[in-house]
């Protein structure tokens, strides 16, 4: 097993810079998740890790070892593909077996391995079919157990959950999961799925444009967001965003005035910020005000049942807004509540690069 270490990594193809000059640090043994929008450069940073991609300047080291220019079968790698790779024509044994069988290993290490690893992903009764006689969940299983059998430095998945159906999505991504627990090795694993950001990586890395705007663990990244744009991005439904600005003592919305309440602390440092921001609020971060005088007022627009709470949405400060409340409420169109922000629960950022306000 290995640590990732990137530094001052450009990528280019032509005259268009995909990656810029970035610095990653991925530990022994850590499962790390990189996330984004299409085009973030994020599957492009993978492949570079696999050696898949040149890279155009910059360093790459897995352990102490400086692999710029190493090929991809010599890296101690092993990827797991979107689209599986599997050969048709072989049985699932003989997938998981063929690499070991091209290095010359002993014919009973190589059974034992490919056991072992079919044992830990529930795919010994499939040993002997082929890829077209099963699921797309068990064929990503296969395609995680051919990795496992070569005991790789380091496990690259590419988005591997993404033509599975939301239910078996859920079910493989628990099992990831629980297999780097059990294997105890370095993973890097790429989605565009936040949900499954959160829920797998000890520490995720937020991409956009080719560069790094957040590196730190679900629960940082969601509850103290680096900028405006990591903070609408991880969370479903998305941050809510609102023009704030200082009016006397107060706080206003700044497109209908509204008031609205906010501890000394985030005062200040709007007033820092010359007395105009960008108020964040998430939909499960919303209370309910005893009356109108304590809260905003607003009338529902759209009401989406979930069974376990409701969303909500409305019209604030000149944008549609969600908020998530309890199902027992029974919220219909029309109804006007007054909602208040939850104490330290709000968030803010400048209104003209994004960054957080400290």
């Amino acid at each position: 097993m290995a640590s990732i270490s990137i530094r001052n990594l450009v990528k280019r193809y032509g005259n268009f810079t995909v990656i810029r000059d970035l610095n990653l640090e991925i530990a022994d043994h850590e499962f790390v998740v990189f996330v984004g929008p299409s085009g973030c450069g994020k599957s492009t940073l993978l492949r570079i890790i696999a050696g898949l991609e040149p890279i155009t300047s910059g360093e790459l080291y897995i352990g102490d070892d400086r692999v710029n220019g190493v090929p991809a079968a010599r890296r101690d790698i092993a990827m797991v593909f979107q689209d599986y790779a599997l050969y048709p024509h072989m049985r699932v044994y003989d997938n998981m077996s063929f690499a070991l069988e091209l290095r010359g290993v002993p014919k009973a290490e190589i059974d034992a391995r490919v056991k072992r690893a079919a044992a830990l992903l529930h795919i010994e009764p499939y040993l002997d079919r082929k890829p077209k006689e099963l699921s797309g969940g068990q064929r990503q299983r296969v395609a995680m157990g051919r990795a496992i059998v070569r005991n790789p430095k380091a496990f690259l998945f590419d988005e591997p959950l993404s033509n599975l159906d939301a239910k078996l999505r859920g079910q493989v991504r628990a099992e990831i999961k629980a297999l780097s627990q059990q294997l105890k090795t370095t993973m890097v694993f790429v989605t565009h799925d936040q949900v499954e950001a959160m829920t797998m990586a000890d520490r995720i890395v937020v991409l956009q444009s080719g560069n790094v705007q957040q590196y730190d663990t679900p629960e940082a990244v969601y509850e103290r967001p680096s900028n405006q744009f990591v903070a609408g991005f991880i969370g479903s439904p998305t941050m809510n965003f609102f023009p704030v600005e200082l009016r006397g003592e107060g706080v206003a919305l700044s497109h209908d005035g509204t008031a609205v309440a906010l501890n000394g602390e985030s005062k200040a440092r709007l007033k820092n910020a010359g007395g105009k921001g960008v108020l964040g609020i998430r939909p499960e971060h919303f209370a309910i005000a005893p009356d109108a005088a304590e809260g905003m007022p607003v009338a529902i627009k759209l009401v989406e049942p979930l069974g376990s709470d409701t969303l909500i949405h409305f019209d604030l400060a000149g944008s549609t807004a969600i908020a998530r409340v309890d199902p027992a409420l029974r919220p219909r169109v029309g109804d006007r509540l007054a909602l208040r922000p939850q104490p330290g629960k709000t968030h803010l950022f400048d209104a003209d690069n994004g960054q957080v306000l400290s």
